[in-house]
């Protein structure tokens, strides 16, 4: 079974095992319904298509984030339409580098399910493998998911504010350097970051072609980051708790583990005018 990536060629291998369950989670911020748009046009054969809003994130209520998490009870109603339970590998891929596939693979984990991973890169190195496209409608018979222990954890911003003030986490914030900094923020309405986080890009996770940077590679990066900490005490946030599940992604495939995530992130923390802002650093 496959916990964090997972090949094209092993993928072309495993597709024909009715356990694999392949979920096309392609998205774009600036136009919501793109996703769903290619996936008709061409995906990989038997994939369903998870859309980040509708599938991936609850309802946005006052004070949440733009993609709160969906409840535990919704999450495996969702996961039991899309005929996954406990014996099924999932795979989730978007269109190259991960960013949106990486929220369905920690919301897995989330739930207790391990046997998750994600294409490592995703429909574009599919295509330039030259493997097969399918236009079909796709179904997979209905099941019941059951939740076990999840494997992973999250902090609110209550919580995350009271770690932060006791030095008792590293926050680690995946946006881009210039959003981060509050030199270019086009997605919320106020610039910036949580004061005390640190910056760590979820695309340096990456090589020039989209894919994940080998294992020794990113356990070195990432252990100048924790420095003398344990990745235990490592908290990951970004814009809305999406490309944050890159970075826990790429310290889980270099074997460090119990990093946890702030799901509301940026634009939870911004909802409340009496937390605080910090702009500039690194």
């Amino acid at each position: 079974m496959y916990t964090t990536l997972i090949e094209t060629a092993e993928l072309a291998q495993l597709m024909q095992d009715p356990r694999c369950a392949i979920l096309d989670c392609r998205f774009d911020l600036a136009q919501p319904d793109w996703g769903a748009r290619v996936h008709a046009a061409g995906h990989i054969p038997h994939a369903l298509y998870a859309h980040l809003d509708h599938d991936l994130a609850g309802a946005v209520q006052r004070g949440s984030g733009r993609h709160p998490l969906p409840s535990a009870a919704l999450w495996r109603a969702t996961l039991g339409r899309w005929g996954i339970d406990g014996s099924s590998q999932v795979v989730a891929y978007d269109q190259g580098p991960g960013a949106y596939a990486a929220r369905l693979w920690w919301l897995m984990r989330w739930v207790g399910h391990s046997n998750v991973a994600v294409l490592n890169g995703g429909y574009a190195a599919w295509v330039a493998a030259g493997l097969p496209i399918s236009v079909a409608s796709e179904t997979r018979p209905a099941t019941t998911f059951t939740a076990a222990a999840g494997a992973t954890g999250t902090l609110d911003a209550q919580e995350l504010a009271r770690a932060l003030a006791a030095g008792e986490i590293l926050l680690v914030d995946a946006r881009a350097a210039d959003r981060f900094a509050g030199e270019n923020e086009s997605i919320d309405p106020i610039a910036g970051h949580v004061p005390g986080a640190r910056n760590q890009p979820f695309a340096a996770n990456l090589d020039p072609q989209g894919r994940f940077l080998a294992p020794a590679a990113l356990r070195r990066r990432w252990a100048g980051v924790l420095g003398a900490r344990p990745a235990s005490d490592l908290v990951s946030m970004c814009g809305s708790g999406v490309t944050a599940c890159h970075n826990l992604l790429a310290l889980q495939i270099a074997g460090l583990t119990g990093a946890r995530l702030y799901p509301g992130s940026w634009s939870e923390w911004i909802r409340d005018p009496a937390r605080p802002v910090a702009r500039g650093g690194t």
